[in-house]
């Protein structure tokens, strides 16, 4: 949802699905969302199971968020439906997250989604205890791009080759192991680094006064395929992800109210050095 929000405020028509539960949780997501301007009409409702909910604690030193996400809720049963093959055959990217896998049903529901569409992108979130090893394999076999952090790459490293200590050798042992065309590494204060099989691209971040990273990933995978899919450089492609991950950063929530004027008026000063 955070990243459909973010492509929506840059300019990129966006659709999710998902799935609610029938209480007032649900009405009150559904209401925010059309405050949004999102699509609901893929957001299904689940007579049975509640609306999710997710407890959010900050580290006041380090400002790292921690998850406490409940389980099962509505979106762990999210239903095949056919109406989905045109949105994803027509669909520039498919982003999908590994929490969504958590579940059988909404697992076999996204494992369908991936036999269509022609680039499928994969924002890794290993939440523990929210995922299996194999999983998270099956779902790497079939993105094109994945996005993950520094200790989630070492982590899938290791399951494969213990000795993989490092960012290159998991990067390269990866890269060899399955199809993806791309991987792009965010490292929060240090910045990001992009690569192909056969490039590396290191990008740093812009200085930004914290006021919570709840979202922040979001928002930068958001600005990195806006860019993406209007085929600018990688440099600045990487460019504008990292300043809207500070931009993001900077204000409290992962959906704060912006506009794309807003975002690129903060960037041409940061440019300047005037703010």
């Amino acid at each position: 949802m955070n990243v459909a929000y973010h492509l929506n405020q840059l300019g990129i028509d966006s659709h999710l699905i998902s799935r609610v539960g029938e209480d007032s949780s649900g009405v009150e997501l559904i209401e925010f969302l059309e405050e949004l301007h999102l699509p609901v009409n893929r957001v299904q409702v689940d007579e049975q199971h509640h609306t999710s909910v997710v407890q959010a604690s900050i580290d006041p030193q380090t400002q790292e968020v921690s998850y406490e996400i409940v389980a099962p809720v509505a979106w762990d049963f999210i239903s095949w439906q056919p109406e989905y093959i045109p949105l994803l055959d027509e669909a520039a990217a498919f982003v999908f997250g590994s929490l969504s896998a958590r579940n059988l049903v909404t697992r076999e529901t996204l494992y369908k989604m991936l036999d269509y569409g022609t680039y499928h992108v994969f924002d890794v979130n290993l939440r523990a205890p929210h995922y299996e090893p194999s999983v998270i394999d099956a779902l790497m076999r079939k993105a094109h791009l994945v996005k993950l952090n520094s200790s989630e790459l070492l982590l899938i490293a290791s399951w494969y080759n213990k000795s993989c200590g490092k960012e290159e050798e998991a990067v390269d042992m990866l890269f060899n192991r399955f199809n993806m065309q791309e991987m792009v590494i965010t490292k929060g204060s240090i910045g990001a680094t992009y690569y192909t099989a056969n490039y590396r691209y290191d990008y740093p971040a812009y200085p930004t006064i914290v006021a919570d990273t709840i979202g922040s990933g979001d928002s930068f995978l958001a600005a990195f395929l806006a860019m993406k899919l209007s085929d600018q450089s990688v440099e600045s492609t990487l460019d504008y992800a990292v300043a809207m991950g500070a931009f993001i950063t900077a204000k409290p929530g992962a959906c704060p109210p912006y506009s794309k004027f807003d975002f690129n008026r903060y960037l041409w000063k940061k440019k300047l050095n005037i703010g």
